[in-house]
């Protein structure tokens, strides 16, 4: 057995992909399915931080969930980089819209994984991938939503009106030294919004840097997705790589 490291990557089937959206623009993406697809239990789709203050789909903690769940948990994660963000990955066509057009980028992810027949599709958003998951997240055929620490900074109050009845899981993981949008804040701020559940990362702040904190939020993602592969291992047993172009934090 050896110890899960910020760099371990453990075995997936680690497949490059891409889908159009409703305005015809081709985005590009990831899917990392388990060995044996059939074991896929959940899926996840990531939205990820503010493209133009770095975020795209190799942001840490969603490669990390890429890296882990499908062996860890039977989980399928799908990212990709919203319109004119880059990655190794490549480029989506497009440009940055302020989470309006990233909606349609979001929907034509959550198309691809119901055509692929992927199971239990939740969304996930990190940061600014929160706002385009909560202005623009058609309800269909999802099971639940995470909010990882989102900072509202372009949803309206009154588009929070909406999330109440919305019929699924909302779970908003927020940092207890976020940057944007402490807890207790955050509690405010959500009020009009009573069925999302606000969770504390105790100590954390808002890139969620440390492996402590990168455990603690990729367990909770299983406990709400795949509860039956909780709580997650902090060992492997078996064959895995190490990327090596992460700090060692």
């Amino acid at each position: 057995m050896t110890i899960i490291s910020p760099n371990s990557v453990l075995p997936a089937t680690r497949e490059q992909v891409s889908f159009i959206t409703s305005d015809s623009l081709t985005i590009v993406g990831e899917l990392a399915s388990p060995i044996n697809r059939s074991n896929t239990v959940a899926t996840v789709i990531c939205v990820h931080p503010l493209p133009t203050h770095g975020g795209m789909m190799d942001s840490h903690i969603l490669r990390k969930m890429s890296w882990r769940l499908p062996a860890l948990a039977n989980i399928a994660v799908l990212r990709f980089n919203t319109r004119g963000t880059t990655s190794v990955r490549g480029t989506s066509e497009g440009s940055f819209d302020a989470s309006h057009g990233e909606g349609l980028d979001l929907a034509a992810a959550i198309s691809f994984a119901q055509e692929r027949g992927l199971p239990n599709i939740w969304v996930l958003g990190w940061s600014f991938g929160t706002d385009v998951i909560l202005r623009n997240l058609d309800f269909t055929g999802i099971s639940g939503a995470i909010l990882l620490s989102p900072p509202l900074r372009y949803t309206s109050p009154e588009e929070l009106l909406r999330w109440n009845g919305a019929g699924l899981p909302v779970h908003a993981l927020i940092p207890e030294h976020d940057d944007y949008l402490v807890p207790q804040v955050a509690r405010e701020r959500f009020a009009r919004a009573k069925d999302i559940t606000i969770e504390p990362v105790v100590g954390a702040k808002h890139l969620l840097v440390g492996e402590k904190f990168v455990y603690q939020v990729l367990n909770r993602i299983t406990e709400l997705v795949a509860p039956q592969s909780a709580p997650l291992p902090t060992e492997w047993n078996g064959e895995s790589e190490r990327w090596t172009d992460l700090p060692s934090h």
